[in-house]
């Protein structure tokens, strides 16, 4: 039976793909061999409900409890999904691996673009980092219950660097292997999710009320401003709803870009929102002794919360279900901020961006990227060996990085007007308003990241985020000073010849 009705599809998609690319001012040398659930599923698996929401479940009990772990959730998805949606809006438009910062350079000109790469670039190192090191952490919270072993930080660094050189590897093959893996994540986050919610609606003999679920309020931070605990506590959420960017980055590897990058970014979102929700319930119904769960000596309170309800020989067996969904999310990462090194390279954004830029002839990956991108997140989690503290002002690079890049191609598509030309999916009528609302939350946000989380203030206590904010910031200043406005160039492209005029003077 004939196949070229269905062949001759597919080659007229990737030929308007590549023929939009090279509008856009690139010429395609990624391969193309992604199509829209891979594309969906690598910011859904760098979303990773099953590792955001587990690693940071100990933070929620102690900042608001209960009810502003739930409530919160609730409130902070229906706000990302706006910033989604606006990025979503304008990712149809400008579908390339450089994503954030090249919407910024065509809509604000080279400096918002600069800036924009610098955040979004240093927070996808960052992500790495803080992914693959939590993932060692509950690995080490594994072989603790199966051999005894004691995750010092030596050899939990060691585990994090096995887990790197694995991503590595995997990310060094072909894009269809990399979306394979991102389409078996999404079953396995969903399977996952099914899975420990059932067997902890099920198995244990007690369950807390849904009074306290949804109305508990906790507060172990030393503040004794509910609302400043409650502002805090929206954290566990907003640092869980991260990443979606992916979509984006990988568009130019995605067939019928325009659309399903854009659809990939606003689906991880809204099903991450709603399967996050369904997870946390599970393990808040579930939970026997609050304080006990807190103070665990896994140093994972879900763990105890499973150890409690199933004993240890259950509790193992659903870590393992966590520990594969934080590798698939380590993997997926790898995979978008290696695609965001290379576009970076492309446009001379980097030291040595012509060794960072080459494409494998053989995969067409961005191989050097990859490793670059692992090495330099190697490099972020040393100071681990030294100080927890000190790694936790590294990693906050990545939210305070992300977030606010999040918001300022949304920001400048608003400040354009009807200067921007949508591509083929938008926000009609409701993109400003839907616009403004994600860049008011953006601003509020990034303020709540930079408050002190516990009292008293001290230097272990201390929020490194706004020292990880001004740093990036100084960097991005000092490196554009020093080669970047010599360096960096990105084509300026718009269906408006009166907006491309404009770009080219706008800073």
């Amino acid at each position: 039976m004939s196949q070229a009705p269905v062949s001759t599809a597919g080659t007229s998609r990737r030929k308007d793909d590549d023929a939009h690319l090279r509008d856009l001012g690139y010429e395609p040398e990624l391969a193309r061999r992604m199509g829209p659930f891979g594309n969906f599923a690598i910011s859904f698996s760098v979303i990773s409900i099953l590792s955001g929401c587990m690693t940071l479940y100990g933070f929620g009990l102690s900042t608001g409890g209960p009810a502003v772990m739930m409530w919160g959730w609730v409130a902070v998805g229906l706000f990302v999904l706006c910033v989604g949606m606006g990025l979503a809006e304008v990712t149809s438009a400008y579908p390339t691996s450089g994503a954030l910062y090249y919407m910024a350079h065509q809509l604000g000109g080279p400096r918002w673009g600069w800036y924009t790469g610098w955040l979004n670039l240093l927070g996808l190192l960052g992500a790495i980092a803080g992914i693959d090191y939590g993932c060692a952490l509950f690995l080490g919270a594994f072989f603790n219950l199966q051999w005894g072993f004691e995750p010092t930080a030596e050899k939990t660094l060691l585990i994090f660097a096995v887990i790197l050189v694995l991503h590595m590897s995997l990310n060094l093959l072909r894009v269809r292997v990399v979306s394979l893996l991102n389409s078996i994540s999404v079953w396995w986050h969903l399977a996952g999710v099914t899975i420990i919610v059932a067997v902890l609606i099920i198995i244990p003999d007690s369950h807390q009320s849904a009074g306290f679920v949804f109305g508990e309020f906790n507060n172990d931070t030393g503040w004794n401003n509910p609302f400043y605990v409650t502002a805090i506590g929206l954290l566990l959420a907003q640092y869980t709803f991260s990443g979606y960017d992916a979509s984006a980055h990988l568009s130019e590897e995605t067939t019928q870009a325009q659309v399903s990058s854009a659809k990939g970014i606003v689906r991880a979102i809204w099903v991450s929102w709603i399967a996050g929700f369904v997870l946390l319930a599970g393990l808040t119904f579930a939970i026997q002794d609050y304080v006990g769960t807190q103070e665990s000596a896994t140093g994972v309170p879900p763990a105890q919360i499973f150890i409690d309800a199933l004993g240890e020989g259950g509790a193992k067996a659903l870590l393992l279900i966590v520990i594969c969904a934080q590798l698939f999310c380590g993997n997926a990462e790898t995979a978008a901020t290696a695609r965001m090194v290379f576009a970076f390279s492309r446009d001379g954004a980097l030291p040595g961006s012509k060794l960072w830029r080459r494409v494998s002839p053989r995969t067409g990956v961005p191989t050097r990227a990859v490793v670059l991108s692992v090495a330099v997140a190697f490099c972020l989690a040393l100071p681990s060996l030294y100080s927890a503290t000190a790694y936790g002002a590294v990693v906050a690079i990545n939210v305070i990085g992300i977030t606010p890049a999040y918001a300022i191609p949304i920001y400048l598509r608003l400040r354009a007007k009807n200067r921007f030309v949508p591509g083929p999916w938008n926000l009609g009528r409701w993109s400003s308003v839907i616009g403004w609302i994600a860049v008011c939350w953006v601003a509020v946000i990034t303020v709540i990241f930079c408050l002190p989380q516990a009292s008293p203030v001290t230097v272990d206590t201390f929020n490194y985020a706004s020292v990880a904010l001004v740093a990036v910031l100084l960097l991005a200043t000092v490196s554009w000073w020093v080669a970047g406005r010599r360096s960096y160039q990105t084509p300026v492209y718009t269906a408006d010849p009166e907006m491309a005029e404009l770009g080219k003077d706008l800073v």
